[in-house]
């Protein structure tokens, strides 16, 4: 999920001698695994909502992230100027937020409505970067197929259609400041910024965490899916996806995230037996080609000489 700002990854593997990007059958292979591992991680969370209920999954996912983050990482905070820690504690905030409300609101709507909900976070900044017609008929249809996705009735739990909105502009404000971050720390640097921001947050549910797991039965299987939900929806993909964009475009890259959403829905069909109608198959598919027109679709370069524009900076 994490956005790269590198301006090395906006280019593709150098080419062999044959003229083929080496490895880039490796790279396909590890944005699969990254995105079935994601999916699959959140569905194993799911199944201890009963025991412990969102915020005990989503306070062991946080602390088994930030375990992996600082050890891949290993940040030194100390050295953080004023300017560095800003992005780092909105984006510490942003992390807690954002995946109590993805959890609250898979347990409320459903795997594949809930992520493909949040998906509107990153669509949304790719769109309203851009000024062209194109976008902006894009946006449209991501709006109509969402309002089809939801399929707006009395017995619609509105609430949790909310929530999982709210992880949207998490996730959107999760892009932007790595974003910043991107551009206050050289290259891989980067990292230390948001490692440190997932261990304030996997701090700061220290005490929520133990207190709620206190009162609620942490049974062993309950404690294994959490511990799953930590592994594959974090240490996993965060391998997976710093390995792939070695191997491939960033823009590639970008196009492949597109079917989390589908992933979701087929984790929520296979492991919790959630089921989705015809139409929502055909919205999630729709919010899939938007993004994927959204990502490929030519754009002008923005000059250098104009205010704002940084280089290696790419739209997500």
């Amino acid at each position: 999920m994490a956005l790269r700002t590198a301006p090395e990854i906006d280019q593709p593997a150098a080419p062999d001698l044959a003229g083929r990007a080496p490895g880039r059958l490796g790279g396909v292979a590890l944005m699969l695994a990254s995105g079935l591992a994601n999916q699959a991680g959140a569905s194993a969370g799911a199944l201890a909502f009963p025991a412990i209920g969102p915020l005990g999954v989503v306070a062991i996912r946080q602390w088994v992230a930030a375990a992996a983050l600082w050890a891949t990482a290993r940040p030194k905070p100390r050295a953080f100027t004023a300017a560095q820690w800003r992005p780092v504690l909105g984006l510490a905030l942003v992390y807690a937020v954002m995946n109590l409300s993805l959890y609250t609101a898979i347990a409320r709507v459903g795997l594949g409505l809930a992520v493909t909900l949040e998906f509107l976070g990153p669509l949304s900044v790719a769109l309203i970067s851009s000024r062209r017609r194109l976008d902006a008929a894009c946006a449209l249809a991501a709006g109509a197929a969402v309002v089809v996705l939801i399929h707006p009735a009395p017995s619609t739990d509105y609430l949790g259609v909310g929530i999982g909105l709210l992880a949207a502009v998490c996730w959107a404000c999760y892009i932007l400041l790595n974003r910043a971050i991107g551009r206050r720390w050289p290259g891989a640097k980067g990292l230390e910024g948001t490692a440190t921001a997932a261990a304030i947050s996997a701090a700061a549910y220290v005490p929520a965490g133990l207190a709620w797991l206190a009162f609620h039965h942490l049974t062993v299987a309950a404690f294994g899916e959490a511990l799953a939900a930590g592994v594959l929806s974090s240490a996993v993909p965060l391998l997976c996806d710093m390995l792939a964009l070695r191997r491939v475009p960033a823009q590639f890259f970008g196009v492949f995230m597109s079917v989390n959403p589908v992933f979701a829905a087929l984790a929520g069909l296979v492991v919790l037996g959630q089921h989705l109608v015809l139409t929502g198959w055909l919205a999630i598919a729709v919010i899939v080609a938007v993004n994927t027109v959204a990502v490929t679709a030519p754009r002008r370069r923005p000059d250098p000489r104009q205010p704002g524009h940084h280089q290696g900076q790419r739209a997500p």
